[in-house]
């Protein structure tokens, strides 16, 4: 089991970092969207290009924040039932929402995404507006990336809602 336990360890020290440094990109895509704001108002001025650098930016965050999420248990549930369960039966819970949903859907986006991020690579696509960012193919790639991210994160969380039914329980790892 302690092989376990260090697997969990490096999974979610990789989530952990990820998801600490996609915080702080939070804060940048907060002042650049006041920047728009105040070119735009203040100065009559606009740029495609850094409009469409916010939306990548929150595509960022949102795709790549979303193991982070699941980690420190803040995604979204139905939480009538669960909160009043015994800390097994919430493993137990999580163990088989991560095995008939949270995998098969990762599996899935992967699986449905591969084409559409191969053809964007393939053809270097850029944005369809003029003045528009040149990189639509690394926006693309942030769906694999979501769902590989997702995929490992909920094999942790698997690991440690096994850990828990098992009476193995390593404590809780969320901050």
């Amino acid at each position: 089991m302690n092989s376990l336990r260090q697997t969990l360890d490096t999974l979610d020290a990789f989530t952990q970092r990820v998801g600490h440094i996609v915080a702080w990109l939070l804060i940048l895509l907060v002042l650049m969207q006041g920047l728009v704001v105040l070119l735009r108002y203040g100065f009559s001025w606009g740029s495609i290009a850094l409009q469409e650098s916010i939306t990548y930016l929150h595509a960022i965050c949102f795709m790549l924040g979303a193991a982070f999420t699941l980690q420190v248990d803040r995604h979204v549930r139905v939480d009538v039932l669960y909160r009043s369960m015994s800390l097994k039966q919430q493993a137990l819970v999580n163990a088989v929402g991560s095995v008939l949903f949270l995998m098969p859907v990762c599996l899935f986006m992967l699986w449905t995404s591969y084409d559409y991020v191969v053809q964007a690579w393939v053809i270097k696509e850029r944005s369809a507006d003029s003045g528009g960012l040149a990189a639509v193919y690394l926006l693309k790639t942030l769906i694999p990336l979501l769902a590989v991210s997702l995929f490992t994160q909920a094999l942790a969380e698997l690991g440690r809602s096994i850990l828990t039914l098992t009476d193995r329980d390593i404590g809780t790892h969320h901050d």
